[in-house]
């Protein structure tokens, strides 16, 4: 299979010559992460740019000095193995597809779960497993589940009881849907209005966490327990791949937790680890 036949064609792009501005009301607006980058003149492919590229160069406006030149891409031609291969050992959740320099597609890991889906792969969760599993207490405040998502560099912690027992699932969404913070104060700290456009807070949501990061908004005084998703949706550590993979897409659940046959929680499963199972 030929990544041409899984892509997404037309994806939102950003514009060089381009702000740092302007690529913020493109995330908030379509509430995506990061987006190709193409030079206005012809369309070719210039390089790519994500919410951390741009909060990692907050005095930066010009977006040619904020995006990265040098970001993986693919051939539309190139097979989904190739794809996938690239998007693992790179850990990326975009890939840009090009033909003759110009940008014709992107490819995210739900593009590639479908394919998962079809393969039918004997398989198991707990063999491709590859992503760390870092639980947290559910009396833990939301500062700590913060700090804990920043030192294991993940998006999501499984919620233990005081008997070890999963109860839930957080997410860094999850702390910032509570976040006291005044919508029109974090657009303007953004660098963005809504004069003209119709923002959404679940598109600025989608960069707030690293907005946080750069103004120190006060968490509220909640315990993990209070916000969790309770009662997660899981998988046992037997299921396929294939499985897994259907559950995720259908969903839209980046990460799923892995349970033994005792509902112990023995691991995290993320899309990118599902992925993984196409290169082999």
């Amino acid at each position: 299979m030929k990544v041409k036949e899984i892509m997404t064609e037309n994806p939102i792009v950003a514009e060089l010559p381009g702000t740092r501005s302007e690529v913020l009301k493109q995330l908030v607006k379509h509430n995506v992460t990061g987006m190709p980058v193409i030079k206005s003149a012809d369309g070719t492919l210039a390089g790519f740019v994500t919410r951390l590229d741009i909060f990692t160069k907050p005095e930066e406006e010009q977006l040619a000095l904020v995006m990265r030149r040098d970001y993986p891409t693919i051939n539309v031609n190139a097979s989904v193995k190739d794809a996938a291969r690239i998007m693992v050992d790179q850990d990326l959740s975009h890939l840009p597809v090009v033909e003759k320099g110009k940008l014709v597609g992107i490819i995210t890991p739900t593009d590639l779960l479908i394919v998962v889906e079809k393969t039918n792969l004997q398989i198991s969760v707990e063999e491709i497993v590859r992503s760390p599993c870092i639980p947290i207490y559910h009396g833990a405040p939301l500062s700590v589940a913060l700090a804990t998502f920043r030192a294991a560099k993940v998006a999501a912690l499984p919620v233990l009881d005081d008997d070890a027992k999963l109860v839930g699932i957080v997410t860094d969404r999850d702390i910032f849907n509570q976040t006291i913070v005044d919508r029109t104060v974090a657009m303007s700290d953004l660098g963005i209005s809504d004069e003209d456009d119709n923002w959404t807070w679940e598109g600025l949501r989608n960069v707030m966490k690293l907005w946080y990061e750069v103004s120190k908004v006060d968490l509220p005084k909640l315990t993990v327990k209070e916000i969790m998703v309770k009662n997660p949706m899981t998988v046992f550590r037997k299921t396929l791949v294939g499985d897994a993979a259907r559950t995720m897409r259908k969903h839209d659940f980046g990460q799923l937790p892995v349970r033994d046959s005792k509902d112990n929680l023995v691991a995290m499963i993320y899309d990118i680890d599902v992925v993984s199972t196409l290169t082999k």
